[in-house]
């Protein structure tokens, strides 16, 4: 619902997109950019209408400010007025209006719920809502407030939780040796592995996320004592144990863990999760296109975090003092020809490859980052689960100029981990020859497997180009994308600018595909 204008996701011309269940964007006035807001907001100008006065907010108050000159709206209890920010708003008026006078806190978090609004609208305060505090059952918050005390050992199970649930919850327990602390998760999860797992430990906090699902287990403490920055992180995949393993800086008993963070021993939906992010250094930046680079970000030392395929960081910097945050998929560093992992892709290191707009604050931001500059990168996030690809007998991937990204990952696992794939074929779709990312060794990897096909389409070519040309089309798709077999398993992935992604699955409904046979990557 909210959003940053347009300079700090995906311009209208983009094409890099990340997760499914994107929205139209609409054309802004001029003097209507993410700077000119930045400026509103930083001119002194009284943007909620109370004099600087913050209130508290009835439900019934709310509801009387529900019209595009009179717009306020509640997130997560926090009310602001957004009229101002109504021409500002890349989704549009009508977008901020589904919740105008209304709390819309699930629409927000349906849409981009990682957007810093409270850095984004912090002028447009208007206070919080008033609620009725309930007391919580003595016996609860007995056992809440025992668990804040100290950490020393397993916690007690959460007494509102029914048995079943119980059941299904994540536990943990810790020990430790002279020099080491363990720290045991036990999931409950028969296929757990290493993407699944998220392992932060800066200045004395660890924090530790199991992913299940569309659900997140956290432990999230204050470690009693100092430790080094070296975390190990080991996964019994079958039997879902997962143990964090700290060296003590001094080799002294720990009478406790340390002390339990809010959101400590939770197991809650993903989607209430609050992004998490860590700050990551920049090691190199190399040219791939006139305009687009490949930036390798090294995690920290103490960090586990392996981004699964089809899945995207959110990258985040403070920009004329307000944070702003956009959204990349990671890539390999290269497309590896002998189909094995390539040296440098061991998991410390993040590879996102971006274009570079010479009007686009943020990107020109990151543009500037010297070697050895940090940058916020988020937890992954997404919903394209590698199942799709593993019972799949022919791949198609459709992608429009930076679209490529979340096809790169997922091409070197269709060819390297999917045997019964007969078909993989790229139809890569850009204005110029000098657009084309990685030609050549998508030209090289097409030689080497015979499976894999790439097909290279350009809208603005030179008249030496004897390639195809044209936009997407119902006819280009017919002419490339064809089952294998009548009844072959067919998966389609789809990315780039929105009307092309829009187009393109039409299209293929139109040729008879199926919604389960198309996955799109979109913003």
């Amino acid at each position: 619902m909210l959003n940053v204008p347009p300079q700090a996701f995906p311009a209208p011309s983009s094409q890099q997109r990340v997760a499914a269940g994107g929205r139209a964007k609409v054309p802004l006035k001029p003097g209507r950019s993410l700077m000119d807001w930045i400026r509103l907001t930083k001119s002194g100008r009284d943007l909620t209408g109370l004099k600087g006065r913050l209130i508290e907010v009835t439900e019934d108050e709310l509801a009387k400010h529900n019209k595009k000159e009179d717009c306020w709206i509640c997130i997560r209890g926090f009310v602001y007025n957004v009229t101002p920010y109504m021409e500002y708003h890349p989704g549009g008026e009508d977008e901020l209006m589904k919740a105008a006078g209304a709390d819309g806190t699930d629409l927000f978090d349906q849409v981009h719920r990682w957007v810093n609004y409270e850095s984004m609208l912090k002028e447009c305060l208007v206070g919080r809502m008033a609620v009725k505090p309930i007391a919580a059952p003595k016996e609860i918050s007995s056992t809440l407030s025992e668990e804040k005390k100290q950490l020393n050992g397993m916690l007690p199970e959460k007494k509102v939780l029914g048995a079943s649930a119980r059941d299904l919850t994540p536990s943990y327990d810790w020990f430790q040796t002279d020099s080491l602390i363990t720290i045991v998760i036990y999931t409950k999860q028969k296929d757990m592995n290493a993407e699944l797992v998220i392992v932060d430990c800066q200045d004395k906090r660890l924090r530790g996320e199991i992913i299940v699902d569309d659900h997140s287990y956290l432990v999230e403490v204050d470690l009693d004592h100092a430790v080094q920055e070296d975390v190990a992180v080991n996964i019994a995949e079958k039997v879902g144990k997962v143990e964090i393993i700290l060296k003590k800086k001094d080799n002294i008993h720990w009478k406790m863990l340390g002390q339990a963070l809010e959101s400590h021993n939770t197991f809650i939906k993903r989607t209430e999760r609050g992004l998490f992010y860590r700050k990551c250094r920049l090691v190199s930046k190399t040219e791939v296109t006139h305009d687009t680079k490949l930036l390798c970000l090294m995690l920290p030392r103490s960090t586990h975090l392996c981004v699964p395929i089809g899945q995207h960081v959110y990258l985040k910097q403070t920009i004329a003092g307000t944070e702003v945050v956009k959204p990349y998929t990671p890539v390999l560093p290269f497309l590896p020809l002998d189909f094995k992992e390539p040296p440098r892709h061991d998991g410390a290191h993040v590879y996102l490859m971006i274009k570079i707009y010479s009007c686009g604050l943020f990107t020109q931001a990151l543009d500037h980052l010297q070697i050895g500059d940090y940058i916020s990168v988020s937890n992954p996030e997404g919903n394209f689960k590698k199942s799709q690809v593993q019972t799949s007998e022919d791949l198609f991937l459709l992608a429009a100029g930076t679209g490529f990204t979340p096809m790169v990952k997922l091409l070197n696992f269709a060819l390297t981990e999917v045997g019964c794939l007969r078909t993989v074929k790229l139809i890569f779709f850009n204005k110029t020859e000098d657009d084309i990312l990685w030609r050549n060794q998508l030209e090289q990897l097409a030689l080497k497997d015979e499976r894999f096909e790439v097909q290279f389409i350009l809208s603005q070519p030179t008249k030496d180009w004897v390639g195809k040309q044209g936009k997407i089309s119902s006819s280009l798709l017919s002419e490339f994308v064809k089952r294998s077999r009548k009844d072959s398993k067919v998966l389609i992935c789809i990315c780039g600018p929105t009307p092309f992604t829009e187009q393109g699955v039409q299209y293929l409904k139109d040729l008879g595909y199926s919604q389960e046979e198309i996955h799109t990557f979109t913003a």
